[in-house]
């Protein structure tokens, strides 16, 4: 019997997979690969604006990374990696906004299926156009949701396996009209959005969960940081409960996909975009603007 599929259209794309370019959405993994039967992939994600892409290097050490903690094999070296991704953006025209992703996956499995051979372990590079989101503001809630820790999940890589968990919060919050949710760790304390770092400011102060092993401490997060600091701004990594984020001055998000994004409301209380939040997201985009002018 054969099932009628639903067609799904996508931006324009190019992988580089098993030595050349490829154009369009080009299936690199069958359903006997363990990647897709299994979740077992690893990758990273990095921007590109006006074709150069700023902390690339961080994103594809940190894929690196997440092989080896996953138990995969970094196949892949840093300059590879960049000299692929400068080949890839070159197909776009020159102000595409753009995703970078690096991706690391084991072919097939042993003893039964489950265990992975990373003696298999394959890769590719995707870039595709993804205009990067108006900083509209969310509604955001908490989620019922929680991260794992690393007793339960492959917490210290960037992995694929973890994400479902994520989804779910997402949806969830989308079904009480929420466009985002904050997640708790197993302590009960705010880890990160559903995809993405969060922080908040309370009287002149930023906030921000202090990395617990529960939540990546993302590449863009630990950019705004530097900048703001660079700047004066008092950052604070602790522990924080939702109370906290429910009293906030403000809330806003840093991730790779939509950089720094603001918070407009938190359960039924309004919020407006602050103050830091304009200064971190005005400081990430001078700093992109610079690395452009310096590449």
């Amino acid at each position: 019997m054969v099932l009628n599929s639903k067609s799904v259209s996508h931006s324009q794309t190019w992988t580089f997979f098993e030595g050349r370019w490829h154009e369009g959405n080009v299936p690199i993994m069958g359903p006997r690969t363990h990647g897709l039967w299994l979740g077992s992939t690893v990758f990273d994600g990095a921007r590109a604006f006006e074709g150069v892409a700023p902390d690339l290097d961080r994103h594809c050490v940190r894929v690196n990374q997440s092989a080896v903690y996953f138990g995969l094999k970094p196949i892949v070296d840093l300059d590879t990696w960049l000299g692929l991704a400068r080949e890839g953006i070159a197909r776009f025209p020159a102000n595409a906004e753009l995703y970078i992703r690096p991706m690391y996956w084991p072919q097939n499995g042993v003893g039964g299926g489950v265990l992975f051979d990373p003696e298999t372990t394959d890769w590719c590079l995707c870039i595709y156009e993804a205009p990067i989101p108006k900083p509209v503001g969310s509604a955001i809630t908490l989620s019922p949701f929680r991260r794992p820790t690393a007793e339960c999940a492959p917490v210290g890589a960037k992995a694929a396996c973890l994400y479902p968990n994520n989804s779910r919060a997402l949806i969830e919050a989308a079904s009480r009209g929420f466009q985002n949710c904050l997640m708790l760790d197993m302590l009960g304390n705010v880890a990160e959005f559903g995809n993405s770092n969060v922080f908040m400011a309370k009287d002149g102060v930023v906030y921000t969960p202090v990395p617990n092993g529960t939540f990546l401490n993302g590449i863009t997060r630990q950019r705004v940081i530097g900048l703001l600091r660079g700047e004066g701004v008092c950052v604070i990594e602790a522990t924080l409960r939702y109370a906290d984020f429910v009293a906030a001055d403000e809330i806003f998000s840093t991730g790779n996909f939509a950089k720094v994004t603001p918070v407009i409301r938190i359960d039924e209380r309004q919020l407006a975009p602050g103050p830091f939040y304009a200064r971190a997201r005005r400081l990430y985009w001078e700093f992109a603007h610079d690395v452009r002018l310096a590449a």
